[in-house]
């Protein structure tokens, strides 16, 4: 556990480090507002509407989905109190309306209960010492490894239904078939769910009852066999196994991941399995045309966000990369049909969102790729999204995904504002800006996210205080656009990751920090990080003491849930006389300069003196480690 004498007194203290750490206080004074007035003291929701469908499960678990990474990050320990009052709260309300089953969805799609683990699994790693949320990873795990829980068919390694749960693999998508009508405006920009029906052409021909009941009979029929969003079903069983490392969990991952790219081989993935094991059964053979599949409604945003999900859960318990070719494969398919054009004049159906990110810049040329397939190709033309290619180099570092991801960031159009002011559900959109700053292109990447996400929790503390609603009525979305806990750019420069892919993703992060003082994850109080270097060799961070009356120390351990190992350190310090020293030297006791890098086993324990800074390079053995979440160290374990 080296203890390494890395800090140098600041001169001046960075803008970024202290827009950072107003930015944690912020987050916490606007998250108790969100808390006191929405919520009550049990953690339950205030008001929610009765449920009439399946559907609505995640809805009430996303207000808080990010609360445990603000935790992680170093957020309050009020934070992880409250998260686990909200879930156990909002559970409670589910259980009472009949929407969940011991504790868990009944059953629905996977787009959406990935939406719903966010916030579960974010609890499971914040303290993975709680016996309670320990149990329940394992018996959620359990729902789809075990097949006689009814959701996984072992013989023909399948997951048997697109809507599965507590309740096993479910019939049909509802339980009474209600005619998919043309009157269903807020669908009509996706267009038929299922193509090549007699007389069912376009979205006009379902003004016809029968064919409206033709449609959502035809719907529930070929809802039986397996989905690729199914592949996000995979975070529950990694996360069980980074407790304990439980094997029957990893192999399952694997098996059932293999099978996926098994059906898949060197063409792009199918969307659907029928119940006899064979992809695209029910329909006609064909690789699209699955229930959230290529086709309808979202094509490549849901089929590449799950297909990615359960690659890097394959890849976490395996050290191999080889399940992410599942998603390459994807991009280099859509990129290769990308044209020019703009987002204002195209009919994108997803194309409200990059609106409101791009602004002025939708209505110039940039590259559009197609994300939906079917009867007449490769259709619905968009911009690009950069979550799935920066997670591939993030997880990679290869050369081949920087390419991709440099291609997909050169696409947009020429006045892209890369850190623009907007809000989506993901609470994501600026990787962009973010890789451009870890590639030098832009500096001020920091400072000015971090300015406009201060401008995000003030935007939404405003829109609070000027609810005039009567706090007991359902708020439901609005809740989510409300949450004033914001991490995108918090996750990116503290911990040097992505934001977690919403639909299921686990919340990895490249480097993992300890409060040593409190023994409990996070930055300290007061200080700083900035991670502006990732390669495959290793990370640069700089960490800021803004206190100046308090010392503060931090535990630094590698990431992806310690698959990464810090094997060893240097720091750029000062001098005796004051002055920037050679990278690897440090301040003697005597005044006079000698090199510095210590080894480590993956334990750096830094101490910062009030008003000072670390610069460290770390070298990191990737793929080295064993995963595992991770409980701080206690005094009696050999914390400084």
């Amino acid at each position: 556990m080296p203890d390494a004498p890395f800090a140098y007194p600041l001169r001046t203290v960075p803008a970024w480090a202290v827009l950072q750490r107003r930015l944690f206080d912020e987050i916490e004074q606007a998250r108790r507002l969100f808390r006191d007035r929405y919520t009550l003291p049990d953690g339950r929701l205030r008001g929610v509407a009765e449920f009439v469908d399946r559907d609505g499960v995640d809805d009430l678990y996303e207000p808080f989905f990010n609360w445990p990474a603000f935790y992680l990050l170093g957020g309050p320990d009020e934070v992880l109190a409250d998260s686990k009052r909200a879930w156990e709260g909002v559970t409670a309300q589910l259980a009472e309306a009949g929407m969940i089953t011991e504790e868990y969805d009944n059953g629905y799609d996977w787009f959406h209960q990935g939406e719903s683990l966010l916030f579960f699994a974010g609890i499971c790693a914040a303290d993975p010492a709680d016996p309670a949320y320990a149990a329940r990873a394992r018996r959620f795990a359990e729902l789809f490894i075990d097949p006689a829980r009814g959701n996984y068919d072992a013989e023909r390694n399948i997951i048997r239904a697109p809507h599965n749960g507590a309740l096993g693999a479910r019939p049909g998508l509802d339980d009474t078939v209600v005619p998919y009508s043309a009157d269903r405006a807020e669908m009509r920009p996706y267009g038929l769910p299922i193509q090549g029906l007699d007389g069912i052409a376009m979205w006009d021909d379902l003004a016809d009852p029968a064919n409206a009941l033709r449609m959502s009979e035809e719907m529930h029929r070929r809802a039986q066999g397996d989905i690729a969003v199914n592949l996000a079903a995979t975070s529950l069983a990694a996360n069980a196994w980074l407790y304990h490392g439980d094997a029957t969990a990893a192999a399952w991952i694997r098996r059932y991941v293999d099978g996926w790219r098994a059906r898949t081989g060197e063409g792009i993935m199918p969307d659907s399995v029928g119940p006899d094991g064979v992809a695209g059964s029910l329909h006609d053979g064909r690789w699209w045309g699955g229930h959230y599949g290529w086709a309808w409604p979202h094509g490549l945003h849901s089929v590449g966000m799950s297909a990615l999900i359960g690659a890097l859960n394959h890849a976490l318990v395996t050290d191999g990369d080889e399940a992410l070719d599942l998603v390459r494969t994807m991009l280099d398919a859509v990129l290769a049909e990308a044209r020019t054009g703009t987002v204002t004049d195209s009919t994108y159906s997803l194309r409200g969102g990059w609106l409101a990110r791009l602004g002025d810049a939708g209505g110039e040329p940039g590259m559009l790729v197609p994300y939906r397939h079917g009867a007449d190709g490769w259709f619905d033309f968009g911009p690009l999204q950069l979550d799935l290619p920066l997670w591939l180099w993030w997880w990679s570092r290869s050369d081949a995904d920087a390419e991709r991801l440099e291609r997909a960031i050169a696409g947009l159009p020429a006045s892209a504002d890369l850190v623009a002011p907007f809000r989506d559900k993901e609470e994501a959109g600026h990787e962009a800006g973010w890789y451009s700053f870890l590639a030098g292109r832009l500096p001020d990447y920091p400072e000015r996210a971090l300015e406009m996400a201060l401008g995000q929790v003030a935007r939404r503390t405003a829109m609070m205080l000027g609810d005039a609603r009567d706090p007991d009525a359902a708020h439901l979305h609005f809740w989510q656009r409300v949450n004033p806990v914001v991490t995108e750019v918090l996750t990116q420069l503290a911990a040097g990751a992505p934001q977690v892919l919403y639909n299921g993703g686990l919340g990895h992060t490249a480097l993992r920090y300890e409060d040593v003082e409190r023994a409990r994850p996070g930055l300290p109080q007061d200080v700083a990080a900035l991670v502006h270097r990732l390669d495959d060799d290793g990370i640069g961070v700089r960490l800021v003491n803004t206190s100046v009356v308090h010392t503060r120390t931090l535990r630094l351990r590698g990431g992806r849930f310690g698959l990464d190992r810090i094997v060893a350190a240097s720091a750029e310090v000062e001098d005796a006389s004051g002055h920037p020293g050679a990278s690897g030297t440090y301040a003697s006791p005597r005044g006079a300069i000698g090199t510095h890098a210590v080894a480590c086993d993956d334990d750096l324990v830094v101490v910062l003196p009030p008003a000072h800074a670390a610069d460290l390079d770390l070298t990191i053995a990737r793929g080295d480690g064993t995963p595992r979440h991770l409980t701080p160290l206690t005094d009696a374990e050999g914390h400084a």
